[in-house]
Order: C-alpha cells, then structure tokens, then sequence
C-alpha cells in the first residue's frame, strides 16, 4: 500500500499549479540573476492592503534605488498563497499576515524565511461582518461564515469564536478568498466573513461589524503583516534586503508626514478614490525602522523582540486548533527575526 502523502507534499504539488504563471512573470521561475548580465531579478509578493508597501510600489521606489536590479511585482489575494509561492520557488520577498506566517515557520511547512518588516499593526481594517439579524459573534453558532483559510483574518475569527465560548465545529467555517466571500454574501451563501479592506468596506455596507482585529489585539490576540526575505536571497543579496528596508521606510514617512501623497499611490493600485484609500490607510498602525528595532516589534542583534513571543503564542492558539503540528520553541521564532538585516539598513 503507497505511504500517504505528507501535508508539506501535496502543498508543493499544489504551488506547481498556483505559481506557474507567476513564476513565468518573475523570468526564469527561481532564478534570481541573469548569468548573461549580471542583474539581479527581485520577486516580490504583494497584496492588496492599504499600507505602505503600496507606496513602495506605486511609486517605484525600489526601482529607483536598485536601476541595475529588475524587480518583479506579484500579487497574491492572501499569505497562505505567499507561503505556497515561496515554497516552489517563485517569490524572493513577500507581504504575509503573521498567523500564515507563524504556519511557515512551523511544522509541516519549516519554511526557511524570516521577518524583516512589519508592515502595520492590524486594526479596524479587518474586521468579522454578519448579516442584519445576527447581533453577536455567539449567534453565529449553526451559520456559515467565510475567511480565508491560513490567513490573519482566520486566525481573528477563530480568536473571536473562543473569546464568545462558541465551539468552532458549531459554526460551519468555509475558505473563501475576500472576494469570492463579497460574491458569496451578495448570493446570500453565506451569513458573516472575517476580512480585510477593501473587501470589508463593501460587505460593511449593508452588514454589522461584530467585532475587529483591533478589538481582538485589545484582548491580547494582535495580529500584523509581515515582509519576509527567503533565508537564501537574504544571504546572497543583502544589498538588495537593505534597499528595501530603506524603501519601506521612506514609505512609511510620508504616510505620516504626507498621508495625502501616500493615499494618491494606494488609491491608483486599489482602484479607490484617494480619500477613500486616505481611510482604509487611518486604520492600520504603521512602524518605522527605529520603531520596529525596539524591543516590543523585532528587536536588534542579541536581543530579539516581542514579535517572536507574540508569534510562539499564536503557534500556541494554532496548534489547539490543529491547523499546525507542533510549536517550535521562542528561539525559533527568535531567530526568524530579521534583526541583522533590519540593523544594517538603519546605518
């Protein structure tokens, strides 16, 4: 009888198929130099929230510090998507929530990556939405509710069932992507959907928001996006790491100092008027690099931060869940922070 195969298996077999027309965008499918030209391609998984890596983006900042390096945009609807492509080969750096995140760097997957970036703080931009009618997260017991599996947004929702004392299995819990979720509500599939901007905009105009990933991290579940480096393109292209650091940084500035300006690029890459995406963007709490090297985020060399904590304590949540198979030690996660390179950047 064939031996059955692992998890981690058939989710490489699944990347083959997700990330095959990603990989020929990037060129070359995981190759990260042209032999011929010596150019560096760098392949970036991005997603559509409203922060600052938009910015980055949109405004090609990356481009404009790298002009020997061919840098790749590719868009993926959630991390779970990003830990595939990153499993085949397809992406070099990549925005992830920290709970897909958590799951990379946690049995089966073992994804060899690290955090080099917070890109925001969660906070009222994702949210769970019910339909008129259900007025609490305990109703929703019996009722069909949508998340994307793997992603923060599950996390939350599962975050919230336990907070309510309602038993998961009670509630039937279907893995849509934020859109197919809008789809789903609008034939009147599904009852209630824990997303993000901009999708929870739309499900907010006729539905109640029953609680949010700010009020979730008030009660001691915080959740974040996360810009993660494979350990491979960190060590054989630093330059480019630090670059990107810089970029996102800089980003990260004039969301504050002119969040106008930053709002005008969000806009153009969502499709949203520019006070709209100004909104979206008031609902996240970003960092900068000073900020980030404090010992509450990700820390400096020999004194990783309380990310790693906060990550080993969602594992913790994940594996009651069964959704991981086992929780690596602090050191783990500790050693996933990208302090070095977050250090060197700040130089």
């Amino acid at each position: 009888m064939p031996a059955r195969p692992s998890r981690r298996t058939l989710l490489l077999a699944a990347a083959v198929a997700l990330t095959a027309t990603a990989a020929t965008a990037c060129g070359g499918g995981g190759d990260t130099a042209d032999g011929s030209s010596g150019r560096v391609t760098v392949r970036i998984a991005y997603q559509a929230i409203p922060n600052a890596d938009l910015v980055v983006k949109n405004q090609r900042l990356l481009e404009k510090a790298l002009p020997d390096a061919d840098v790749k945009w590719v868009k993926f609807e959630s991390g779970g998507d990003v830990n595939t492509a990153v499993i085949a080969g397809a992406v070099d750096l990549g925005l992830a929530g920290s709970s897909p995140v958590t799951k990379g760097l946690s049995a089966p997957l073992n994804i060899p990556y690290k955090v080099v970036w917070i890109h925001d703080l969660i906070g009222d931009n994702e949210a769970l939405v019910a339909k008129p009618g259900i007025g609490s997260v305990k109703d929703l017991a019996g009722r069909k509710v949508a998340t994307p599996f793997g992603s923060t947004a599950h996390y939350s929702l599962l975050a919230a069932l336990a907070a309510a004392g309602v038993d998961p299995s009670s509630v039937r819990t279907v893995d849509l992507q934020p859109q197919d979720a809008l789809a789903a509500w609008k034939r009147g599939d599904i009852d209630a959907a824990y997303v993000w901007t901009p999708t929870l905009s739309e499900l907010a105009e006729d539905g109640e928001v029953l609680i949010s990933s700010r009020e979730l991290a008030e009660q001691g579940k915080p959740t974040a996006d996360l810009g993660v480096v494979t350990d491979a393109f960190a060590a054989e292209h630093p330059e480019v790491v630090t670059a990107w650091i810089k970029a996102q940084d800089a980003a990260v500035a004039q969301a504050r100092t002119a969040p106008d300006t930053a709002a005008k690029s969000i806009g153009a890459e969502l499709g949203l008027p520019a006070d709209e995406a100004k909104r979206q963007l008031s609902q996240l709490v970003l960092l900068s690099a000073e900020e980030q090297a404090g010992p509450a985020y990700l820390g400096t060399p020999g004194a990783p931060g309380g990310l790693a904590a906060n990550l080993r304590d969602a594992a913790l949540f994940l594996k009651g869940q069964k959704a991981v198979d086992s929780v690596p030690d602090e050191a783990v996660f500790g050693r996933a922070l990208a302090v070095e390179e977050l250090a060197r950047a700040a130089k």
